[in-house]
Parts: structure tokens; sequence; C-alpha cells
């Protein structure tokens, strides 16, 4: 585990609070289908799988100035009609959700978030999928009754993304989102214990162990402050997924949404680019598209 320890030139600086974390995932972790055959970036299955957590000083301020928003929104005429803001669609009318929300609400959303300022912090880990998958075909070659598991691969990211160098607190209250319908509690508390571990090793000292965290499963309508998160991971779900363009084929990602809510954005570790542990992309070095992807303007798909 010693890649997720690289990041140690500049840590945060500790406060003796209670840290109120946030975490929810974009994309999937899913590589297989249920013959071993790829289906990374096909059509519903994602190049790309990105855990991100989010820091909140004041999770009631957060939850509330959302709320307001919405519902501000909701007694709008502008936005009253739109199909997204009927209840019986369950989207806006409910929770904020960047994938389903009208471009006009996500302007809104990242003007609030902006607003917080550092009072809120998000971090993330992105794994790119095709070099998973070139692991696992090897474990599978070296043992043919292997059998990948997406769980894993989320525990895998859970254990990079809490055990690094962030803010240390007294005590750390965490809300992950729910993911289906299966109980995974154990398996979550196990991967923050292995972080707790790979952390004491790392540093030389205890956050506290397992026993400081309290976890808490969730979802976004009955806790508002992962509605922040989802709108974080999908700002950089936008950069790292290409988008092709039906008519031109232009392939192209778009960084606009992360360069918004680059100033809350502590750090972003890119697992499968550059050195073998990885990039940090931080403050001092900004994730951009040509510092990821080399690119400069759009790259037309090969037909």
């Amino acid at each position: 585990m010693a890649d997720i320890f690289e990041n140690l030139n500049q840590p945060e600086p500790s406060t003796p609070e209670v840290h109120h974390i946030f975490v929810d995932e974009a994309g999937d972790p899913t590589i297989f289908d249920s013959k071993g055959r790829s289906l990374v970036g096909t059509k519903g299955c994602s190049r790309y799988f990105i855990l991100g957590k989010l820091t909140v000083d004041d999770p009631t301020r957060v939850a509330k100035a959302l709320t307001d928003l919405r519902e501000q929104m909701k007694a709008d005429p502008f936005f009253a009609t739109a199909e997204s803001f009927k209840p019986e669609r369950r989207r806006t009318a409910l929770l904020l959700h960047a994938k389903d929300d009208l471009p006009e609400v996500r302007v809104k959303v990242f003007e609030l978030l902006r607003s917080l300022g550092p009072t809120v912090r998000f971090h993330a880990v992105v794994c790119d999928k095709l070099a998973v998958q070139k692991e696992e075909e090897a474990r599978r070659a070296a043992d043919p009754n292997y059998r990948y598991n997406p769980d894993h691969l989320y525990d895998r990211l859970t254990r990079s993304l809490f055990a690094k160098f962030h803010q240390v607190a007294d005590r750390y209250h965490l809300c992950i989102a729910k993911r289906g319908n299966k109980n995974r509690n154990a398996a979550l508390l196990q991967a923050l214990d292995h972080a707790e571990g790979d952390f004491e090793r790392a540093f030389g000292f205890s956050r506290g162990g397992i026993a400081a965290w309290t976890l808490t499963i969730s979802n976004p309508e009955a806790t508002v402050c992962l509605q922040a998160v989802d709108y974080f991971l999908w700002a950089l779900q936008r950069f790292y997924e290409p988008q092709v363009h039906p008519v031109t084929t232009e392939v192209t990602r778009q960084e606009r949404f992360l360069n918004a809510l680059w100033d809350q954005v502590a750090e972003i570790h890119d697992l499968h680019h550059g050195q073998p542990q990885g990039t940090f992309f931080t403050k001092a070095n900004p994730l951009t598209l040509t510092s990821r992807f080399g690119e400069l303007k759009p790259k037309r798909k090969k037909p």
C-alpha cells in the first residue's frame, strides 16, 4: 500500500474537531460481463471509477442552503413546469442530482457550492478500469477459478481514500451513499479498519483507530450533503469520461465544471497515471486536460 502514501510534502493542518465526511461514487466498478468479457468503455459501462469524499464543516448549514435553493426553484415559474420538477418524475422536485438537473439548475448549484468556500473540501481517488482489467486478467490466468468482484474495487478505493494524511480530528462522522440493496456495512468497516492500519504504519501515530469512526449508510434524499458530493463527482466525471458528439463524432472532455469548483478541491489521486504510485493533482499540480491527457484541442473519433 506504499503507493497511497506519497503525498506527504504538504499535509493539511490537523484540528481537534469532529469531521463530517460524505462519500459517493461516480461511474461504476463493473468490468466484465457474466461470461468474463470486458465491458469497459461500452455503452452503460464507464471507463473510470471514482470515489470521492466531501468534508463539510457545518452539514446543517449546507443542507439547509441546498434545500432552500431547490424550494426557491420549485416556486419559480421558470422551473415549475419543467419535467424534472414534476413530483411524479422523482427528480429535482425531490433532490438535486447533477446528471438529471437542468443546465440552469446546475449553474445555481455550482454558484451555491462555490459560495461555501473552504468550509467544504473535496478529495477523490480515480482508477482507470482498463488498467484494473489487465490486473484482473493476470490473476485469472494464474488462477482459473478466480472471479472478479466489483465490491472489491470499491473497497480498494475506500481504503486508498481514507489512508492518506488529510485533516486529522478526534472523531469522524462518515456518511456513505447506499449502493444497491446489499448491506455492506461490515465490509466498509473492514476497509476503514485497514485504512487506519495503513495510516498508522505510514505516519507513526494513530487517528484513534476504527473506534473514532461513526458510519452511516444513507441516500441523497435523506442526507442532503450527499447531493453536494454528487455535484463534485459529476464535475470530475465530466472531466475524465470522453463525450462523443452524435453528429461530428468529435471526442471531447469538459474541464469547465471541475475548474468552477477547483478552489475547493484539495486532492485528486489518479491511481493509474504517471508514476507507479499514481499522480496527486493538487493546487500545486492542477488537474487539467493538458496535464492529464495532453489534449490541447478536441479529437475526432476514428471511423
